[in-house]
């Protein structure tokens, strides 16, 4: 029996430790075994990297149980080489645990890439968003061509996405991991808040051949 959800605005540390209670009791029911299962160990096939948007559960969207997907989120999915956080889940994922999928997932309606594309000070974040920016000036032409502020804002999105999965297949620790042979793939997907859905943008990488020679690394 599924324990009754609290709204919004009643949410408190109480409420939320009771419904961890609720939690656990509900999932020992469905299997005595669950909890000794999974303080085994993991071994995830996938990395999620997403944004740390409360609308964008990794194991919810997906439909996955705990043990399934690692991941990492930051505001806007935002992925560059010099950030340590990520490159430290990263390593841990492809060496250790090796999974076999990297998903950067971006979503439309996303705060952080529409904070970019406007010119407000928002905060130390606007430093972080100049990844966003930048970005949008990779792809300038495009992005000038489209006119509705809606499709304009989409579209970003979809190409922060797709330039945060180019960003992982450049690093030495995907590259290492395809010259060995390992089963390894990059992907880019954009969910959306409207209908549920995640869109496959049809951005995937599973060898050396897609990294392109200014990125090779040896």
């Amino acid at each position: 029996m599924c324990a009754k959800k609290i709204a919004t605005k009643d949410i408190s540390c109480e409420t939320l430790l009771q419904g961890n209670k609720d939690w656990v009791e509900e999932m020992i029911q469905t299997d005595p075994e669950y909890f000794n299962i999974l303080s085994a160990g993991q071994t995830p096939p996938v990395l999620w990297i997403g944004c740390s948007d409360s609308r964008v559960p990794a194991n919810q969207i997906t439909n996955t149980m705990p043990g399934d997907v690692f991941v990492h989120r930051n505001i806007a999915n935002v992925v560059v080489h010099t950030d340590m956080n990520l490159l430290s889940v990263l390593d841990y994922s492809v060496n250790v645990l090796k999974v076999k999928h990297i998903i950067v997932c971006g979503h439309y309606g996303c705060g952080g890439v529409k904070a970019a594309l406007g010119n407000k000070q928002v905060g130390i974040i606007d430093n972080w968003l100049r990844n966003i920016r930048d970005v949008y000036r990779m792809h300038d032409r495009e992005m000038e061509t489209i006119k509705d502020p809606e499709l304009k804002f989409d579209r970003l999105v979809e190409l922060n996405a797709i330039e945060g999965a180019a960003n992982v297949m450049n690093t030495s620790i995907v590259q290492n991991a395809w010259s060995t042979g390992q089963e390894l793939s990059v992907h880019a997907w954009v969910y959306s808040l409207k209908t549920g859905l995640i869109k496959d943008l049809k951005v995937t990488s599973s060898s050396l051949d897609d990294v392109t020679p200014t990125f090779k690394v040896s």
